[in-house]
């Protein structure tokens, strides 16, 4: 089962269990789905979890404004909806992970200094796409092509 039937089926399973919750944010994350098919012919797995990183993404910026701004009903709700998103991404690579793949990258293309940024990027973000933020591990890139030089 694909993750797209996953995510319908489980729609389906929400709104007959009344669990306002799941039906709410698996309804908007369903939107995103038709949304992006209206542009594209199909939906596969890997773009699925592209999709769903974008949606938490989107949340988690909410999460942070409704935080500075105090609105304690808003952030209940975004922090629900993160984690029904969450439930459904792979588990994120911690950092340990993330450097060992940098590690390994950087002595396969030869990097050794800043200006490999670009070529090692290029390796390392779709082997992280989904599973890493692109900011933490575009600044660990950076501080260890930094170390080298």
């Amino acid at each position: 089962m694909s993750l797209q039937e996953r995510i319908f089926n489980d729609l389906k399973s929400a709104m007959k269990e009344k669990d306002e919750v799941r039906v709410r944010t698996l309804r908007m994350v369903v939107t995103a789905i038709q949304y992006y098919l209206v542009d594209h012919e199909s939906l596969s797995d890997e773009e699925m979890t592209h999709l769903l990183a974008k949606e938490l993404k989107t949340r988690e910026e909410s999460l942070e404004e409704y935080l500075k701004a105090n609105r304690d009903d808003l952030v209940s709700i975004e922090k629900a909806d993160i984690e029904v998103i969450r439930s459904y991404l792979p588990k994120p690579m911690t950092k340990e992970e993330i450097l060992a793949l940098i590690e390994r990258t950087l002595q396969e293309v030869s990097a050794h200094s800043v200006q490999d940024l670009g070529k090692v990027m290029a390796k390392v973000s779709p082997l992280v796409r989904g599973k890493a933020d692109g900011k933490l591990v575009n600044a660990l890139v950076r501080e260890a092509l930094s170390q080298r030089s």
